[in-house]
């Protein structure tokens, strides 16, 4: 299958390294253009409960301060996503592939299904850390959510710290299929 617009779902994990090199050769093979896309986990609320009151001014005050302070720190993860970002452009361009960037703050799973869905990619490549049980159910999979409600194809990168058995290399599957 010959694909144009790859869709990589990219963090610094330990990983990252076997998505970008699985990203680069779908690249060279087909010719296609790469996204390179990092999602930076919002908190889903901000937890201030420890340090607030009975609902005075000083709570506000707090409240506002503790805010200010997550989307400074927001912004610097952007910034810093930014810069590495730049390194793998870089490096899609030195083989002659075609390749830009993006970095949002949100739910990873849906920022990657959405953006995938707006540029109308037709292969997301992305990693799978291998959580499982209790931890798959604490801290969710977003490879698990991508492969199954992605609009293309989903290449699925496995994680170096899976035992070999149950470590093939890479799934594909398509986001349509359960």
């Amino acid at each position: 299958m010959t694909f144009k617009k790859i869709l990589v779902a990219i963090d610094r994990s330990l990983q990252g390294a076997s998505v970008l090199e699985n990203a680069l050769e779908q690249g060279t093979q087909s010719g296609a253009e790469l996204v390179f896309l990092h999602v930076i986990r919002r908190p889903s609320e901000l937890q201030t409960g420890p340090f607030m009151g009975i609902g005075t001014i000083a709570d506000i005050d707090t409240y506002s301060s503790l805010r200010r302070f997550q989307r400074e720190q927001e912004q610097r993860e952007l910034e810093k996503a930014q810069e590495w970002l730049q390194e793998y452009i870089q490096m899609a361009e030195a083989r002659g592939i075609k390749a830009t960037s993006d970095c949002r703050i949100g739910e990873p799973s849906l920022e990657i299904c959405m953006t995938a869905q707006t540029w109308g990619a037709d292969l997301i490549v992305l990693g799978r850390r291998g959580y499982q049980g209790l931890s798959e159910i604490v801290l969710g999979s977003v490879s698990n959510y991508v492969l199954h409600h992605a609009p293309c194809a989903v290449l699925v990168v496995q994680s170096a710290a899976q035992s070999s058995e149950e470590s093939t290399g890479s799934t594909v599957g398509t986001g349509a299929t359960r």
